[in-house]
Formats: C-alpha cells, structure tokens, sequence
C-alpha cells in the first residue's frame, strides 16, 4: 500500500495529538515521559524517556535529574506506515540490567500497535551488544541481516494476532496519565 504524503501527514496529526499527553507507568522502578518530532518530509520519531521512578516520586530535582535512557520509534518508511524502526537506550550504567530497556521497548511496541497501528517493528544493534539482541530475541524478535560494514545485526518482529495478545499481557500494566509541564515557567528557569 502506497501513502500519501497528505495520508502521512494525517498519521503524524494523530500521532502527535495521541501523545500530546501520555505518560507510562513501568513496573517500580522506572517511569516514562514522551516526546515527538517529525521531519519536513512527514516522518516521525516517538520518543519515550525513561524516568527512574525512585528519583521522580520524591521530586528531588527536575526530569532531567531522573532521566535513565529513552527508547525510540521511527517512523520512516514512506511506502509502509506500519513499519517502525525501535531502539533503545538505558545510559545510566547503575540502571543497566535491572529490566529497565525491556519494559521500555514493551511499553513502546504496545504504544506503536495500539496507537500507531504498527504491524512490523525492526532494530538495528551493534554486534558487539550482546544483551540489546539477546533481549530483542526474548522479545520474539528475530535475526534477519547481519551488515558486517556498520557491524550491526537487524533484528524484526512482524506482529501476528498471537504476538499483539501476549504483547497486550505483557503491558496489561500500563496505565496512561495526564502529564504536563508548564513550559513558560521551564523557559525562564534555563
């Protein structure tokens, strides 16, 4: 199915005015806020940054302060809406391992196919990064290419009605909330 530059442009409108205010609850250590850009040529990336929650609910400093790592949803694929490109990244070595980057790419995917109608989902990691794939497998992932060149493995997932219902049991958790940010008041803080 071919789109439109109009229909893309639509896609992103939904896109943009879904997330305008979500927010995702991951287990009891890490929260998530969102974030969206999209390019002149009506593509897009959904971002989800990871909040570490113990940092966030006692409100000892700003987002920044909390922030973990995001995980990413590119929308790029012109001739197929319902592909995304996701990565992940958990920058804060002390919350590495303790199932933070899982949640987020569970919480992300669920995003993507419920709200974006996403059906296929790739990721591109480096070869050396042995528990990005491993945990992308886990998540049912499987390797399809291997570019020795950029030393990356690319990993994909095409979402069947079985894989969107254990999906939907894996993030039965998750519960949408109003966030906002008064950002006339963030711009005179900086």
């Amino acid at each position: 199915m071919r789109c439109s530059a109009a229909g893309r442009r639509m896609q992103i409108v939904r896109c943009l005015n879904v997330l305008q205010e979500w927010k995702g609850v991951v287990n009891a250590s890490a929260s998530l806020l969102f974030g969206i850009t999209a390019s002149s040529e009506f593509l897009a990336e959904c971002t989800f940054i990871v909040l570490e929650t113990e940092r966030w609910s006692g409100q000892a400093g700003t987002e920044e302060d909390c922030m973990v790592g995001d995980v990413n949803l590119f929308l790029t694929d012109m001739e197929d809406p319902t592909v995304g490109e996701i990565e992940v990244m958990i920058a804060e070595p002390s919350c590495r391992g303790r199932g933070f980057g899982k949640e987020t790419t569970l919480i992300m995917m669920f995003y993507g196919v419920t709200k974006l109608g996403i059906t296929k989902f790739e990721a591109k990691v480096g070869q050396e990064n042995e528990a990005s794939i491993c945990m992308f497998k886990k998540l049912n992932f499987k390797e399809v290419a291997v570019n020795r060149i950029f030393q990356e493995v690319t990993l994909r997932l095409d979402v069947n009605e079985q894989q969107k219902q254990w999906l939907l049991e894996q993030t039965n958790h998750v519960e949408e909330k109003h966030y906002s940010v008064n950002l006339q008041t963030r711009a005179s803080e900086t």
